[in-house]
């Protein structure tokens, strides 16, 4: 386990509770990240940096000018995606991590949702109704950053 010197146990205590559950939620979706970017990095021709480098463009160049844009349509897509799951943070996460400790400062949406529907109450029309509000929001979320997309780039993704 992972012990501090003192001997508190750093990741069931309830210090930093939340920082701690973003920082373990973004490492998780770092490597799908890279392996999205590098499969779009790798779908760019590859004339465009042959050409680059005959004009003598530098290694920042080519990625300024050439990378960057190649990779515009899958930041958008990827951002569209995040933007309808903005809500759903990763249930699996939060209840393995739920002790008695951080009980009172690790309640995100899904688990309240989880708890209200399963929990000591068990109040299932409620949280259907929760659930489903927390759906329409993600909908209203996605069309309104796809409208965003469209206004930037000038296609629409949705």
């Amino acid at each position: 386990m992972a012990k501090s010197a003192n001997g508190h146990n750093f990741l069931m205590g309830d210090h930093f509770t939340w920082v701690k559950m973003w920082a373990w939620g973004t490492w998780k979706g770092v490597g799908w990240s890279a392996i999205i970017y590098i499969s779009g990095i790798a779908g760019i021709d590859q004339q465009l940096y042959e050409a680059a480098t005959v004009d003598g463009a530098g290694r920042f160049q080519k990625m300024w000018h050439i990378t960057v844009p190649g990779l515009l349509p899958t930041f958008f897509v990827l951002l569209l995606m995040a933007v309808a799951a903005v809500l759903s943070n990763g249930l699996d996460q939060y209840l393995v991590f739920c002790t008695p400790q951080n009980k009172n400062h690790i309640e995100v949406l899904d688990l309240y949702v989880y708890n209200l529907g399963l929990g000591s109450g068990g109040s299932i029309p409620l949280s259907t109704v929760v659930g489903m509000f927390k759906s329409v929001i993600s909908v209203v979320l996605l069309f309104g950053a796809n409208s965003l997309s469209k206004a930037l780039r000038g296609e629409s993704i949705v």
